[in-house]
């Protein structure tokens, strides 16, 4: 996988934003996407259990986050603003299991060209 480097000094930065956050003004839009993503699954129905709704959804955030910055890679981009997201609860009623489901759509940004360019050095 690229790794995803801030312009200004090479190291890794921020290449999420969610909703209210907005990417760098420089950004160039490239196009609207879609992701999915699971929490691991859990014995039961999480419903009205605090404590395994949180860590599921700790742990699709997490994995969303993942899979956000795998396609930013994929496809080129170098930052997302996530513009939507719908999060809902799966069973599996034969296993007995529980697990959170979610779907991100999000807008792909580029840096301009100028930006991505290495920068000479100045002595």
């Amino acid at each position: 996988m690229t790794d995803i480097h801030n312009v200004d000094d090479g190291k890794p930065g921020k290449v999420v934003y969610w909703h209210r956050e907005l990417p760098p003004l420089h950004a160039d839009i490239v196009a609207e996407h879609t992701v999915e993503a699971t929490s691991r699954r859990v014995p039961g129905t999480i419903s009205h259990r605090d404590e395994l709704w949180d860590r599921c959804y700790q742990e699709l955030m997490a994995n969303a986050h993942a899979r956000l910055t795998q396609e930013i890679a994929r496809l080129g981009g170098h930052y997302a603003h996530v513009l939507d997201e719908s999060i809902d609860v799966r069973h599996d009623d034969v296993a007995g299991e529980a697990w959170l489901h979610g779907r991100f759509s999000y807008m792909l940004y580029r840096r301009p060209p100028a930006a991505c360019a290495p920068q000479a050095e100045t002595r």
